[in-house]
């Protein structure tokens, strides 16, 4: 018989491909998961989109077979909140129904307000904001008032999938959206550092800020399951929802990331590298850095990443696998790592294949350049993997650069590149810090279910909650110091061609 007195956290992650459903216990015990996939539509180049509904109606089978796989009573499920990808943007109409299909992180039609908004304050946005224009919401927003001016006519507020989500499961008004302060630096038009819209960069940009929804803490109770709600996911009605956060944002708690000096690789569909600081220092030099809020009161976390890094990846394994499989040859690839000399004997990949996030060049696309008749196929693969560790150095150097008195003592590695050990290794040679993976391998979820468990009281100290409940598995990846030098020569070169890359194709 279950225990009466014992309360459980529901973490749900709105992913680009998947979404995912996690029951745990209030220390930390994963009890059961849910599953299910998620479409992307791509009607034309440089679309890609998602239905908003989609993300509704996936929460519910994956939160439904979450509850089926265990033997928990619904009533004791203290609290529930959602996290979701960051750098895209849907909407809902007066009645708080979507009034456009979600313009993905991947879409880049909104391309040449990019390049508008760098033109009219580019410098104040990534000041104000912690990130350069790029492709995310300001952009976006720009795009669909002034190319889909019939569509624009029918928001009522800009909101992210993780809010739209929470908001229709609880029953908001559209004048009750709200966006969690760990997507403002994704908006272009926020002043991060005050955790609210900046009237100077919507007049600017001349963004209707009646538009925007309000701000709120990820642990902002916003609401409790509707009856109607609750028949569609198998939960009891009236559990607390939480505001939750932004997927990264969500791992990086759920990681553990915390103290200053500790850092996140998210090896998923985008590879993202992010730090913990305990101040906010906009990377107005390079314009690479985005700088994020925490979860975690009082702390920030710089961070940078690839579009699609994992993509690129995923995109190899099933173009060149010896025996043709769809998706069979990434182990075999992974466990050919190493017959790979480091640094591949000259060859460089250039990941960018869908275009480069920050500093923006979406006309960029990927290139293997320096290789000849003695490179093989595992040189082509091992490439690929060296140059997601590249970027990442490269992020490490702006941020050296930013915060000089930082201590980088660890990099904790999430996501499904995590299982790879060749790769980790490869990570820690090239940036030389040490890499951990963890007992617990999904963060993101965890992440939430700790936002939830603050939200209903269950949680007083998140960091605190973070660290303790967080194991580790092994010991840590130590760099190789007889490395440092071919890598450091690597660097220099790949970082020469990105140079030439971006030139070469801004002027194609």
């Amino acid at each position: 018989m279950q225990d009466k007195s014992k309360k459980f956290l529901l973490g749900v992650d709105l992913g680009t491909s998947a979404t995912k459903a996690d029951l745990y216990d209030s220390t930390g015990n994963l009890l059961s998961e849910g599953r299910t996939e998620v479409p992307l539509y791509h009607p034309q180049p440089d679309t890609v989109e998602q239905d908003m509904q989609d993300f509704y109606q996936s929460a519910a089978v994956a939160i439904r077979q979450c509850m089926g796989a265990c033997n928990v009573d619904p009533a004791a499920i203290a609290g529930l909140a959602f996290d979701s990808q960051m750098a895209g943007i849907g909407a809902v109409d007066e009645d708080f129904r979507p009034a456009m299909r979600f313009d993905s992180w991947l879409d880049a039609r909104c391309k040449p307000f990019i390049a508008e908004m760098e033109r009219r304050c580019g410098a104040r946005v990534t000041e104000l904001t912690g990130c350069a224009p790029t492709l995310d919401h300001g952009p976006k927003m720009l795009w669909w008032a002034n190319e889909r001016p019939a569509d624009y006519a029918r928001i009522a507020k800009f909101l992210t999938p993780s809010a739209y989500v929470a908001g229709r499961v609880v029953g908001l008004r559209a004048d009750e959206a709200f966006m969690d302060t760990t997507f403002l630096h994704f908006t272009g038009v926020a002043d991060a550092v005050a955790g609210a819209w900046s009237a100077e960069l919507c007049d600017t940009l001349e963004i209707d800020g009646r538009r925007l929804p309000r701000i709120v803490e990820p642990w902002t109770v916003v609401g409790e399951l509707t009856p109607e709600a609750a028949r569609d996911f198998g939960l009891a009605p009236g559990t607390p929802v939480a505001a939750g956060c932004g997927d990264t944002a969500a791992g990086a708690l759920g990681a553990g990331v915390v103290r200053p000096g500790m850092l996140l690789d998210t090896a998923g569909t985008a590879s993202v590298l992010a730090c913990c600081t305990d101040r906010f220092v906009a990377d107005l030099d390079h314009r690479a850095l985005i700088i994020m809020r925490s979860v975690v009161p009082g702390v920030w976390n710089p961070l940078a990443y690839v579009g699609g890094g994992g993509l690129a990846v995923q995109w190899f394994c099933r173009s060149f696998a010896a025996d043709g499989s769809k998706d069979g040859g990434a182990d075999a690839f992974f466990a050919s790592v190493t017959d790979a000399p480091p640094a591949c004997g000259g060859l460089l990949f250039s990941p960018h294949l869908g275009g480069r996030v920050c500093p923006a060049a979406p006309g960029m696309r990927g290139a293997w350049l320096g290789f000849s008749w003695g490179h093989t196929r595992n040189d082509f693969f091992r490439a690929i993997l060296e140059s997601i560790a590249y970027e990442y150095a490269w992020y490490l150097r702006i941020l050296r650069g930013l915060a000089p008195e930082l201590d980088l003592v660890e990099a904790r590695v999430i996501g499904g590149g995590a299982r790879s050990e060749a790769w980790n290794q490869i990570k820690a040679d090239v940036l030389s810090v040490p890499y951990q993976r963890l007992v617990r391998k999904e963060c993101g979820t965890w992440g939430s279910a700790l936002v939830a468990g603050k939200a209903c009281g269950l949680i007083t100290d998140l960091a605190e909650a973070a660290t303790v409940l967080n194991p580790l598995e092994g010991k840590a990846l130590p760099p190789n110091p007889a490395l440092r030098q071919t890598y450091d020569a690597a660097l220099d070169r790949y970082l020469s061609w990105q140079h030439k890359l971006e030139a070469g194709y801004a002027n194609a």
